[in-house]
């Protein structure tokens, strides 16, 4: 007897009676009824959280910031949550919303508190403080609406967040947009600075060479006010002279006339001290012309210095103002400089005056000594000269006396102009050098403002608003998935479909007999046997998966992206499956079928069909990689989404090890059930 004859033999055994077709049916449907009713009631459970009643309170006050602008964020967030519809938003008050929680009307309730606004604009502030918003549970209406609810929080303060942050962050570049204004307006001002401190600092320049030429000028002038000085004193010792000798001549003179007794003795002394005098006054008066000649240079070479000077220091850049100073000065020394020239011209004019009427007396004492008969005439009149010689003399001794005092305080006023034209030239240097500091300062300061306003930037509205938005909300999320399982219901059908197909092979072994007892009491193969026993609810397994396959893909309307693939998957993992339990069942009887049960639990928690295998315990994740439902969920995963199907081979390749493992067992347990034993006619467990 072939194992496909078996099979069919088990398969008339079934449905041998009405009783036994239903019962067959009915394990033909437990698979669907487990995986598609579970998948139905879970396929999208978030698509029905607008259904799920929850309240929003904003007790929020509102605050002002200081530029005048009212900040309401309370009433806006609970708005945007009315208006999302993402639950059943209540707008309620505190009280309602923790009675609502409490009684169970409410699943959870977002609140925001009086000082919500407050406290987020307290982000400007020296003392910030964390705005808080307050979610009200109650794990037992669900524990998982607190689940919800915590995300929900987590999106409403990301919300706020962004929002918060480009309210400062708007608010800051619009304090760049001053600080820019500020920094253009500065950097004109260093612009001027550095103009005029460059300008100043030429003017300085000039300044301090036109001091320096004043004080050359000045030394020069106060050195011939010294030669003059020196040559008036001469001047004035010689008029003393000449006074004294002119008042002695009057005298002798006098004495002559009263004695001209005498006259001819005395007419040879006379004509003698006449020429004397004479020569004396000659002498004198080349002194007093030398004197003039000098006094005449000197007031034209100060008349074209004060010209020089003054057109010198006006190049230089002294104002109107400050020329006018030295022009007064000058003046004053002018106005010594002409009554010392008009004294010493007028003592000149005398002296020569003088001298020619010592040569007349000469003259006149030779022509007395040659002609007595005149003689009297000849001495009254000398007499009558020496007088005007004397009176003269005197006159001109007075002159030069008060000549030499202004020479004197033009020595002075000159020295210490030369000394003010030293320190004024002194102090321009000084001041040449200060600018020259100021002026690399200011160059300095104009660059780095410039730098600093280049630096700052100056977004207009448009540019501010869009740089505002992207630093509150800096990281957009673009997602793009290699394979998608479209809801949540898809994403929990691989393990809740393969489950469901061990869950059906499980309860085929309720009534179906693992081995043939007519093929174990011939002498037909065991490998024979062990296939014959498999095939039968093999057969009724790979129903079951297509009828899983329908509903799920039909009836619970989860796309499949490889149907056909899917389904062929579908039917050797529950061809796998019933040659595990097949193998258990024929090994150890009603305790392989106990062993099933367990190791369907153990694949249940070890297979990762919700949460990532990585997240399970270090030995669950060793089990992980061992048992076939976790290879027969990644498979189906692919099959279902549309991923890279090459590992749905590896995934084959861990069943197809599996199937003929089993089958290896089923063959050796058929062996050895070929004899019986009183375990085997009296079992101690029976299933």
């Amino acid at each position: 007897m072939n194992p496909v004859r078996l099979a069919v033999a088990e398969l008339r055994r079934l449905t041998a009676s009405r009783l036994a077709r239903l019962a067959l049916a009915a394990l033909v449907l437990v698979p669907t009824l487990y995986g598609g009713l579970y998948l139905y009631a879970n396929h999208d459970p978030y698509g029905a959280f607008p259904q799920v009643p929850a309240a929003v309170v904003s007790d929020d006050a509102g605050t002002t910031l200081d530029t005048g602008e009212r900040l309401q964020v309370g009433g806006r967030v609970a708005g945007h949550l009315v208006e999302s519809k993402t639950f059943d938003w209540h707008r309620v008050s505190r009280d309602e919303a923790k009675h609502g929680v409490d009684d169970g009307s409410y699943a959870f309730a977002v609140i925001l508190p009086r000082t919500f606004s407050a406290d987020l604009a307290s982000t400007a502030e020296l003392t910030p403080r964390q705005a808080t918003l307050v979610l009200e549970t109650n794990d037992a209406n669900n524990y998982m609406t607190s689940m919800i609810g915590n995300q929900v929080i987590k999106q409403v303060t990301a919300t706020v967040a962004g929002e918060v942050s480009q309210t400062a962050a708007s608010r800051l570049l619009l304090g760049f947009s001053d600080v820019h204004d500020q920094l253009a307006k500065a950097v004109d001002g260093s612009a001027k600075l550095r103009t005029g401190a460059v300008e100043a600092d030429e003017g300085a320049r000039q300044l301090a060479a036109g001091a320096g030429s004043l004080a050359t000028g000045l030394r020069d002038l106060a050195s011939g006010a010294r030669a003059l000085d020196a040559g008036i004193a001469r001047a004035a010792s010689g008029a003393d002279d000449l006074k004294a000798g002119a008042t002695r001549l009057a005298s002798g003179l006098a004495t002559l006339q009263s004695r001209t007794a005498a006259l001819p003795a005395q007419t040879d002394r006379l004509a003698d001290g006449a020429e004397q005098v004479a020569a004396g006054n000659r002498t004198v008066a080349g002194y007093g012309a030398r004197a003039a000649h000098a006094s005449t240079q000197l007031k034209s070479r100060i008349a074209d210095d004060r010209a020089g000077l003054l057109s010198t220091l006006k190049a230089q850049g002294l104002t109107d103002a400050q020329l006018a100073v030295v022009e007064r000065r000058l003046d004053v020394v002018d106005g010594h400089v002409d009554s010392a020239d008009a004294t010493i011209q007028s003592a000149s004019a005398d002296l020569g005056r003088l001298s020619r009427g010592a040569d007349e007396v000469a003259t006149g004492a030779r022509a007395l000594a040659n002609a007595t008969p005149g003689l009297t005439d000849g001495i009254a009149q000398a007499h009558s000269g020496a007088a005007r010689v004397r009176d003269g003399a005197g006159a001109l001794a007075t002159g030069l006396d008060r000549v030499d005092e202004g020479a004197d305080r033009l020595v002075d006023g000159a020295s210490s102009a030369a000394t003010g034209a030293r320190s004024l030239a002194a102090g321009s240097t000084s001041l040449a050098s200060g600018l020259d500091t100021l002026t690399k300062g200011a160059t300095d300061l104009h660059a780095g403002l410039v730098k600093g306003r280049d630096a700052v930037p100056d977004p207009t509205d448009s540019q501010r608003k869009a740089m505002a938005q992207t630093i509150g909300n800096p990281v957009g999320v673009a997602t793009d998935s290699l394979s998608s399982a479209g809801s949540y219901g898809a994403g929990l059908a691989p393990l809740f479909m393969s489950l469901a197909l061990w869950i059906g092979a499980y309860v085929l072994f309720l009534f179906v007999r693992p081995l043939s007892p007519r093929a174990l009491a011939t002498s037909q193969r065991s490998f024979r046997t062990a296939l014959g026993g498999w095939l039968a609810p093999a057969t009724v397994g790979i129903v079951q998966a297509a009828a899983l396959v329908l509903v799920v893909g039909r009836g619970v309307d989860i796309r499949i992206a490889h149907p056909v693939l899917a389904l062929l998957f579908l039917c050797f993992t529950s061809m796998t499956f019933v040659a595990i339990l097949h193998a258990l069942a024929s090994r150890f009887g009603a305790v392989g079928k106990f062993l099933g049960l367990v190791f369907m639990v153990v694949q249940l928690v070890s297979a990762g069909g919700t949460f990532p295998w990585q997240t399970l315990p270090a030995p669950l994740q060793a089990v992980h990689h061992v048992v076939p439902m976790s290879h027969a969920v990644d498979g189906l995963r692919r099959l279902l989404y549309g991923a890279d199907l090459a590992p749905v081979l590896g995934a084959v390749a861990v069943l197809t090890a599996y199937l003929v493992g089993a089958l290896l067992v089923s063959t050796v347990a058929a062996r050895g059930s070929r004899v019986w034993t009183p375990r085997r006619i009296k079992p101690e467990l029976a299933l």
